[in-house]
């Protein structure tokens, strides 16, 4: 992707393309229970969609020589251990990853945008060897320019690395004139994509908190799904 100006539009996954948080939260549940230790409330399940697994866990006061027995239980329920109900298919069991839909309306938005020229490129902090699979099995990978995610060994997690990093593979140059907006639902994306220079475009039907997005400094906030590609086509006609 050499051309410029680009014009890219950064997404978010879970919350923002798919629903997801029954997979996560089952997937949570058997990593406390693996552990031996308490299973948090359900308010503090929801918060584990966006961040990275293992500051979710810290966050939770799982103790630091726990912390990788607690991602290896999550990652392996989540990837390998098909013992979750598909809620896509009655009557067969998928690993927590599949306990997922894409929203309705989203396939429409995306191929709104890319008709439009726009660059689209999913950016997520779920590692990229679990995010691309995910991706293929609801065939969002054809509606996307480009899958971007976390390192398997965490020395990329947080939202601004991951930005950083697909910027780096396709080419992205601000002098060059290019321009970026993402797309997200929760605090991690507004926060990470202002530490890459990027506003962002909230979404009420992902997993933000009452007045979280308010409160990071959401560019806009919009409401439903069939507002996203006109929310987009306002941010880069200013």
């Amino acid at each position: 992707m050499t051309n410029h100006p680009k014009k890219v539009v950064l997404l978010d996954l879970d919350g923002t393309l798919t629903q997801s948080d029954p997979g996560i939260i089952a997937c949570v549940i058997k990593a406390f229970e693996g552990m031996g230790l308490p299973v948090p409330d359900d308010d503090e399940l929801h918060r584990f969609i966006g961040p990275a697994i293992i500051e979710s866990l810290r966050r939770n006061h799982v103790p630091e020589d726990m912390l990788d027995r607690g991602v290896e239980i999550y990652r392996d329920y989540y990837a390998n251990q098909a013992v979750f109900d598909d809620p896509n298919n009655t009557g067969q069991k998928v690993p927590g990853r599949l306990v997922n839909t894409v929203y309705p309306g989203i396939p429409e938005q995306l191929a709104a945008l890319r008709a439009k020229g726009y660059v689209l490129a999913i950016a997520t902090c779920k590692p990229e060897y679990q995010a691309v699979p995910i991706c293929e099995h609801f065939h969002v990978d054809r509606m996307v320019d480009g899958i971007y995610g976390a390192s398997k060994d965490n020395s990329r997690i947080d939202k601004d690395q991951v930005i950083r990093y697909c910027f780096d593979l396709i080419g992205f140059d601000a002098q060059a004139g290019d321009r970026a907006v993402m797309i997200g639902d929760r605090w991690t994306d507004i926060d990470g994509a202002r530490a890459c220079g990027v506003d962002t475009i909230g979404c009420r039907w992902g997993y933000a908190e009452p007045g979280e997005m308010e409160e990071h400094g959401a560019y806009e906030i919009i409401d439903r799904v069939d507002q996203l590609a006109d929310a987009v086509e306002r941010y880069f006609a200013q």
